[in-house]
């Protein structure tokens, strides 16, 4: 893989972000947007289990889906202040993603600013929580309704390893999924990584940008960005989500949640076993295809 840093600014104007960012497509870290939120200091663990402590979670673990996964599907429910117990004492490989704590605690919508001086269409129904105890892992995968989102840390640190879209056939994305078929944990740890080169050689063609955020970072991640974040301690997040302003990019997000994934779900039911080696297939043929261009190019010169 071809790794680069993303971009480090406190602040930036709507102009440059706009040319600089937000049109081409480029992630950027924007590390004093909330600091002048409420949340940045209002928001930890005690708060939460004060507020929302009794409202039942499902939660996830590290393990990558299967043949017989929906996608989305919790392995476990729990009220949130267990869980907040649960993560507080250590390491443990659980997390909550897209909890939309908002509906349970609307008066905290408050504590933060939706940053629309930055792009329009945001989602404001739905600013979802993120969570995740020390070692938890968010695979590989793309945002299915391909919205820009706006990611603030708040408590504790977390690696994430971020690929444009169009890097999809080096990744091995699944057909008619959101996953990529490589397990990229602890893929900077070169002796306890799972990532297997020599199955997957695509990869070492892959351009892509690798960061650590911390308490108030807010990531800019364009739509469509494939990502992979691992919790270096235990903390949470929270994303806003906002919509391209593009028609073609709406009309893919809609198709990806509504279609898509629909048919995915069917044949994951229906057929399981041939549904998910039809994929695999497809995924290495697809990845060996962008192989032999590359091979290809670099006879003519071209690379």
């Amino acid at each position: 893989m071809l790794l680069q840093a993303v971009d480090r600014i406190e602040r930036i104007s709507a102009a440059d972000f706009k040319y600089n960012y937000y049109e081409p497509f480029k992630p950027l870290v924007i590390t004093g947007l909330a600091r002048k939120w409420p949340a940045y200091n209002k928001w930890n663990w005690d708060f939460f289990k004060a507020v929302v402590g009794d409202v039942k979670v499902g939660v996830y673990n590290n393990v990558k889906s299967d043949a017989y996964t929906p996608i989305n599907t919790a392995d476990d429910y729990m009220k949130f202040g267990d869980y907040i117990d649960i993560i507080r004492k250590g390491p443990a490989e659980l997390r909550i993603f897209l909890f939309n704590l908002f509906d349970h605690a609307p008066q905290i919508i408050s504590d933060f600013t939706w940053p629309e001086q930055y792009s329009k269409g945001f989602v404001k129904k739905y600013p979802m929580l993120f969570t995740g105890g020390q070692g938890s892992i968010t695979h590989m995968h793309f945002d299915m309704d391909l919205s820009h989102i706006f990611h603030t840390q708040f408590l504790g640190k977390k690696r994430v390893l971020l690929f444009p879209f169009e890097e999809q056939q080096k990744l091995y994305r699944k057909p008619w999924e959101v996953l990529s078929l490589v397990n990229f944990e602890r893929y900077y740890d070169s002796i306890n990584n799972k990532l297997d080169p020599a199955k997957f050689p695509a990869l070492r063609l892959a351009r892509g940008y690798e960061l650590i955020l911390d308490h108030g970072d807010t990531l800019y991640m364009p739509a469509g960005y494939w990502h992979h974040m691992e919790y270096i301690d235990s903390g949470f997040a929270m994303s806003l989500r906002a919509l391209q302003t593009r028609l073609s990019g709406k009309l893919k997000g809609a198709w990806n949640l509504f279609g898509m994934r629909w048919l995915d779900t069917l044949f994951k039911k229906t057929a399981p076993e041939w549904w998910y080696n039809y994929k695999r297939n497809k995924t290495f043929e697809k990845a060996d295809k962008v192989m032999e261009t590359y091979a290809a190019n670099s006879v003519a010169g071209f690379s």
